[in-house]
């Protein structure tokens, strides 16, 4: 089954700039991972929320407002997929991502859609 993983933190508190170095190992080795993993997909890190947009549009007026959605101190901060034979599969790829240690994953199947459909 394919999982789409979402990363979710505070860009505010990504710990001490002491130990940045090391977070971009993890994930240079994480990355490596996902890469060596049949199925899996790597994703993207966006942008600051502060960049972003939300839209909403409800009967009839759309809404543009700046930044994320959510009111909470964590955002969505990246992406990335992965192929797991079970939902346990998917939540140890969860473990492994350096985000799980400062943020949070959120882990979502992907519909599969028959052809026919």
């Amino acid at each position: 089954m394919r999982y789409m993983m979402l990363i979710h933190h505070d860009e505010t508190n990504m710990g001490d700039p002491a130990g940045q170095q090391a977070l971009y190992a993890a994930w240079g080795a994480f990355n490596e991972a996902l890469a060596k993993a049949e199925g899996a997909a790597p994703g993207e890190r966006m942008q600051s929320p502060t960049q972003g947009k939300t839209v909403r549009t409800r009967d009839g007026e759309t809404r543009v407002v700046d930044g994320p959605y959510s009111d909470a101190k964590e955002q969505l901060g990246g992406y990335f997929f992965i192929e797991a034979k079970d939902f346990d599969e998917a939540v140890k790829w969860a473990e492994l991502c350096p985000a799980s240690k400062y943020g949070t994953i959120e882990i979502r199947p992907i519909v599969q859609l028959d052809k026919n459909w």
